[in-house]
């Protein structure tokens, strides 16, 4: 499974990267709006920079022919560029035309099985089943990855599976094991992924071990 972060922030981001298991980004309007930064491509040009790995910029359209329009500048910043897309009928009119311009897509907002065979038909690189959202609103986001994984294997759609607003590590634990090919998160949840209690125990049970070593180093050289 490819590790996203699924942030705007350049410090978490260079962050992540440096960690070595960072293989991609996902952005949108919101998280460009808690940044300082106003220039949109100037930071996603950046991001695709740290990363070297597929970085999500969203289109702002209603419209098929503007989100193409958007679609085409954004991926003339940097062959790392995913369109971001929304699920609606004018957004997949859009993937139609950036698939054949061999313009790599992320279906964004996608809450059910039907939307992301669409998607894929419609020749999606990605699509990005909402888990967090659905599980707020009582209904089982897992199912619709599962179903997703289950379709596309069925089928053999190249469309990768993109298991979006995580909420939590175990998130990430179910979607692996349902085999989604993506998870893209927070870096609070990121930062997550590494700790264990235990692992934080077992570090200060050999520091103090191996400080008790070093006394005794200390203590035999002053004989």
């Amino acid at each position: 499974m490819k590790f996203f972060l699924d942030t705007a922030n350049i410090d978490e981001i260079r962050e992540g990267a440096a960690l070595g298991v960072l293989d991609g980004v996902t952005t949108n309007p919101s998280l460009m709006a808690k940044e300082d930064g106003d220039d949109y491509p100037a930071v996603l040009k950046e991001i695709c920079d740290i990363v070297g790995g597929p970085v999500s910029a969203e289109v702002v359209a209603d419209e098929s022919g503007e989100m193409i329009r958007q679609g085409r500048a954004f991926a003339r910043l940097s062959e790392h560029i995913v369109v971001k897309i929304p699920m609606t009928p004018e957004g997949m009119k859009a993937v139609k035309a950036l698939s054949a311009d061999d313009i790599k897509t992320n279906v964004t907002l996608c809450f059910s099985a039907n939307q992301g065979l669409i998607a894929a038909k419609a020749g999606a690189t990605y699509i990005s089943p909402f888990i967090g959202r659905l599980d707020d609103a009582g209904m089982d986001g897992m199912q619709v990855v599962a179903d997703l994984v289950d379709i596309y294997e069925r089928y053999a759609f190249r469309t990768q599976v993109l298991a979006a607003s995580i909420r939590h590590p175990m998130h990430v634990v179910e979607a692996a094991r349902l085999g989604a090919d993506v998870s893209t998160m927070p870096y609070k949840i990121f930062q997550q992924l590494f700790k264990h209690p235990l692992t934080d125990i077992g570090i200060e049970l050999f520091n103090r071990d191996w400080a008790k070593v070093m006394e005794r180093r200390k203590a035999n050289v002053r004989r």
